[in-house]
């Protein structure tokens, strides 16, 4: 199913503008009586139809990966991951997309952030960690001879994909995540819009931390 919302954001604004909906209804009715609050849904009603059609109007493409910008004998690699950004099973899984040519991998860490400091514009734990995270991922990739550099995406990793094939011609999208039930990316469908989304051969991988853990 397609998720309606580009981005966490349009969805905590949708939840908002639905609550002051319905209440300015409930006030209309309390204040003016039944007529008032039947003219003051009709009137937002028509609204929201309104705006609803000329948000489909305005819906962009599907985005797709800008012009190649490396040589014929280079292979451009897009990760996108966090927590699991380190993972054995992703370093793997970015050696075989190399097979052995020259390679140049841009790993992207969205920065996970709670609702409340999203919407405070309190991004710089978020940021801190997210960049750690990659200080060590990019060292890991560098010593197995891969080049590779990192940077702090948006907090929306779909959003983060596109704003990072705007400048790095990818031949193809690795996404990371967690495994089912534990990964938040899969419940909102991160791995599936990105298919639909981006005219980019993906591939997604599974990393279980805890297990990788367990075998050291």
């Amino acid at each position: 199913m397609r998720n309606p919302f580009r981005s966490e954001a349009e969805a905590y604004r949708f939840v908002l503008g639905t609550v002051a909906y319905f209440l300015a209804i409930v006030i209309a009715d309390v204040v003016g009586g039944r007529w008032w609050g039947l003219g003051v849904f009709v009137v937002l009603s028509a609204l929201v139809l309104v705006w609803f059609f000329r948000r489909e109007a305005r819906e962009q493409p599907p985005a797709t990966a800008p012009r190649q910008r490396g040589g014929d004998d280079e292979r451009r690699i897009l990760v996108v991951a966090n927590e699991t950004v380190a993972g054995r099973r992703l370093r793997e899984a970015i050696q075989s997309a190399a097979g052995g040519r020259r390679t140049n991998v841009l790993v992207v860490s969205p920065a996970l952030n709670t609702p409340l400091k999203h919407w405070t514009s309190d991004e710089d734990q978020a940021r801190a960690a997210a960049e750690e995270r990659l200080r060590h991922s990019v060292a890991e990739l560098e010593r197995l001879g891969i080049s590779a550099r990192g940077e702090v995406g948006d907090a929306d990793p779909v959003q983060a994909i596109e704003d990072a094939l705007r400048t790095f011609g990818a031949d193809e999208l690795i996404i990371s995540t967690h495994p089912e039930g534990r990964s938040n990316w899969l419940e909102r469908g991160v791995v599936t819009s990105a298919r639909e989304r981006f005219a980019v051969p993906l591939t997604h991988v599974v990393v279980d931390l805890e297990a990788e853990s367990a075998q050291t």
